[in-house]
């Protein structure tokens, strides 16, 4: 087991890592940009260490200071949480080259995800339906109107080195195609250094379901069942909730056995999740695999028992995985709202500035986790996250009932919020049914 942690985030997720090391009997070493050198997860580690600046560039993505404080601080392993450098091959690569362990996959399978399209094409090969479009990079003009006549309209064009949601243009119909390829191209090499994209359909009414895995070295690979993640903005998760509400015990045994199928044709260890896209007609199809822990992760923590995180850190050791997916009961409900510093009156533009009250809910399945407290101050140059309010009860209209009076109760004075937000959701009737997708919000919600 690692002797040393550090924790090259900032935080909810980082205080999340430095409890479930302390629980461990792991020492941590927290990093921290100027403006962040009050956060709360810096008062448990047991060293600190000052990156200096404030953007993510100076600090939090900065390879030779994170390199700089492991080696002052003698730490064997770094954490990344999420975001920043979790995903980033060339940081792997350095920490292996340092003799410091990096708590997520390996290089050879970030290499494999950083690339979507060769990753798409692995999971092709295994068996597990991909979503339906190119397998091959789409080079010209007159290749992605050949794809478009046989797949037909919507569909995405999508950089192949891709991520946070850059170099993707819409494709509505065959009028903006041109100008979309050439668009989505440019802005795939300035983003990523290579304008190779592929194509992907858009399925109508498609709900987003991802399976969280977990696999050891030694070739063993489990699965904790499904999240619900249909309930986004521009692609970015607003809510999200554990068992999904569309899926029937059949399809989640296919989708929850693809998951594992895949993991295993991408040689993929520690924990990961495997995203999924449904239809009505009850087909699935693999969309990505995203090689870290998620900010989601709770709602499955919730209603499965396990602490994913501590399995994160115990597998990327090397210790064997010791859980079983059928001695596993999921049990209950879990909801998680991400409540954002953003103003959902304003088209939720983002507002940094300072907490003055912080009042957080209590109460029988009520979780929390989050880095605020008032008179914090939300500075402007990272995610907009303050904290993930974690729901759980016997059943989904219980736990729906229990968020409502959390969210009633988790009172944050000084910058708006996207508590309102959250409410409308929640006294949807369509949403109570369970009747929804990915375009639900900017088709029923999004106007306040």
């Amino acid at each position: 087991m690692f002797q040393k942690v550090l924790i090259a985030n900032r935080g909810e997720i980082a205080l999340r890592i430095v409890r479930a090391c302390r629980e461990m009997d792991i020492k941590t070493v927290g990093v921290f940009s100027d403006i962040d050198r009050n956060l709360i997860h810096l008062r448990d580690v047991d060293q600190k260490v000052a990156l200096g600046g404030n953007s993510p560039a100076e600090s939090y993505l900065n390879i030779d200071k994170i390199l700089k404080a492991c080696h002052l601080t003698k730490a064997d392993a770094v954490h990344p949480g999420y975001g920043f450098l979790s995903e980033n091959v060339l940081f792997v690569q350095k920490l292996q080259e340092n003799g410091i362990a990096f708590i997520g996959p390996s290089v050879d399978v970030l290499q494999k995800m950083k690339n979507k399209l060769l990753a798409k094409k692995i999971i092709h090969d295994s068996g597990v339906p991909v979503v339906p479009g190119s397998l091959e990079v789409v080079n010209t003009l007159p290749e992605a109107k050949k794809i478009a006549s046989e797949i037909g309209f919507p569909f995405m064009l999508k950089a192949c080195l891709g991520g946070g949601g850059r170099g993707i243009r819409v494709v509505e119909n065959e009028k903006n195609l041109e100008e979309a390829f050439n668009s989505a191209r440019r802005e795939a090499k300035m983003a990523f250094g290579n304008e190779e994209i592929y194509i992907e359909k858009i399925l109508d009414n498609a709900r987003h379901i991802e399976v969280q895995i977990l696999a050891d070295r030694f070739g063993k690979t489990i699965h904790l069942g499904e999240r619900e993640c249909s309930l986004q903005r521009r692609r970015q998760k607003i809510l999200e909730e554990a068992p999904s509400p569309f899926l029937n015990d059949s399809l989640r045994e296919k989708i929850c056995n693809a998951a594992i199928k895949a993991a295993v044709a991408l040689g993929y260890s520690t924990c990961g999740t495997m995203e999924f896209l449904t239809t009505d007609d009850q087909k699935f199809y693999f969309m990505e695999l995203n090689a870290r822990i998620q900010v989601e992760h709770p709602i499955t923590e919730m209603v499965s028992g396990v602490d994913i995180l501590r399995e994160q850190i115990r597998l990327a050791s090397g210790e064997p995985l010791q859980l079983n997916t059928n001695q596993l009961n999921q049990r209950g409900h879990a909801i998680e709202m991400r409540i954002n510093a953003e103003d959902p009156f304003r088209n939720f533009m983002p507002t940094p500035g300072v907490i003055k009250t912080y009042e957080t809910p209590h109460g029988p399945g009520i979780r929390i986790d989050s880095h605020c407290y008032s008179g914090y101050e939300i500075p402007s140059f990272y995610d907009s996250l303050i904290a993930k309010l974690i729901v759980w009860d016997t059943d989904r209209i219980h736990a729906i009932r229990r968020s409502r009076e959390a969210l009633h109760s988790f009172i944050v004075e000084g910058v708006p919020t996207t508590i309102p937000f959250h409410l409308k959701i929640l006294q949807n009737d369509d949403f109570l049914r369970g009747i929804f997708h990915t375009r639900f919000i900017e088709d029923e919600i999004e106007d306040i």
